[in-house]
């Protein structure tokens, strides 16, 4: 290392003189352009701050909130359910309208009930909507949920 900065001391040394005169002559000139221009400067810097601060606010405003919500849930064992046949009765739900539920809690679209039961799709919706009226919902997952809390499907 020390042979080489003797080899090249004076090419070195130019270099550090002309990195120093060229830091002091730019020193000088922002200077004088600062004292010269010094609204503009003071403005640009608001504005800078101002843009850094708009987009800061924008990151937070933007990030969404997360909520964690537990819930306790219990895994029902379909062996161990009892069906509950005095509320089928109570209910009034035919026997086609508790397979239809049963489909419906599989997952199965319309059509597809249609396609297993060998009836047609307006049949399902009526059969739905039926079921819809008798156990006072509104969708599918409403129905779903209170046929198994009354334990009409398991």
């Amino acid at each position: 290392m020390l042979a080489i900065f003797q080899k090249h001391k004076s090419t070195l040394l130019y270099g550090c003189a002309l990195a120093v005169s060229l830091l002091l002559l730019k020193w000088l000139e922002s200077k004088y352009i600062i004292y010269d221009q010094a609204f503009e400067t003071y403005a640009g810097i608001i504005a800078l701050l101002f843009t850094a601060l708009g987009v800061w606010l924008a990151i937070k405003l933007i990030q969404p909130k997360t909520i964690i919500i537990e819930k306790e849930v219990f895994e029902n064992d379909v062996t161990h359910v009892a069906i509950n046949t005095l509320e089928i009765e109570k209910m009034g739900l035919s026997k086609r309208e508790i397979e239809v539920l049963n489909m419906l809690a599989t997952g199965l679209s319309n059509q597809e009930i249609g396609d297993q039961l060998y009836i047609s799709l307006a049949t399902v919706k009526t059969h739905v909507s039926k079921l819809y009226d008798k156990l006072d919902v509104k969708r599918r997952t409403q129905a779903i949920e209170k046929a198994k809390r009354l334990s009409i499907i398991p």
